[in-house]
Parts: C-alpha cells; sequence; structure tokens
C-alpha cells in the first residue's frame, strides 16, 4: 500500500533562514527554490520547506506517505477516524498530496506521484 516515508514537509516562518540552514546541514543546494516551497533531497530523502505551512494547520514536520492510489489510502484512514486536514490536491506535474490528523492529532501526510 505504501512506497515508505520519502518525503518530509516542515513549516516554515523565515523561509530564507531555514533554507540556509538545510544547505549547511546537507551540503547541497535545493532542487526546487520558489517563494512557496523549498525542496531538497539527501540520499533518497526529499525535505521539503513550505512557507504556508502554519497556515495550512502544520503544527510540525509531517511525514509524507508515498502511496499507489491516494484517493483509496485517505478513504481507509478517515473510515479509521482520521480527520481530512487537506484534501487531495495537484501540487503541479501531477504530484498528488493530502493530509489527515490521525486520533491522537499526530499529522499524517500522502503522496501519489504521476504514473508514467
Amino acid at each position: 500500500m505504501t512506497a515508505g516515508v520519502n518525503t518530509i514537509i516542515y513549516p516554515v516562518k523565515d523561509l530564507d533562514r531555514t533554507k540556509a540552514l538545510f544547505k549547511a546541514l546537507l551540503g547541497t543546494e535545493p532542487y526546487a527554490d520558489e517563494p512557496y516551497y523549498v525542496g531538497f533531497n539527501d540520499a533518497g530523502q526529499d525535505v521539503g520547506l513550505d512557507p504556508n505551512g502554519h497556515a495550512k494547520g502544520m503544527t510540525g514536520p509531517v511525514p509524507y506517505w508515498h502511496v499507489d492510489d491516494i484517493r483509496a489510502t485517505l478513504a481507509v484512514l478517515l473510515e479509521t477516524g482520521a480527520e481530512t486536514l487537506q484534501d487531495v490536491h495537484d501540487v503541479g506535474g501531477g504530484r498528488l498530496i493530502a493530509s489527515v490528523k490521525d486520533t491522537d492529532g499526530n499529522l499524517v501526510g500522502l503522496l501519489q506521484d504521476p504514473t508514467d
């Protein structure tokens, strides 16, 4: 059902300062550097910085589980008591994301890459 947690998104208040921190930590430049999102890839792990994350309800880093069928996975999570935080939406290039709060209030992200 999943391919594991390959992406983690951090809500940030100061994008430039946090970008500098991750550049120093990872020793690399971001692969995406936009005012609305900065993305790094290190050893197969995607690390994203979202300056709008707090406004979207993110209270800390959110792990994103890579799934084959995001809508089916979301439905199963909702059936087990999760609450929708962000419904499925395209963030560009056919990549779909969604997020929920589990019954303990933890944030869980879902990510589906486009199929070729």
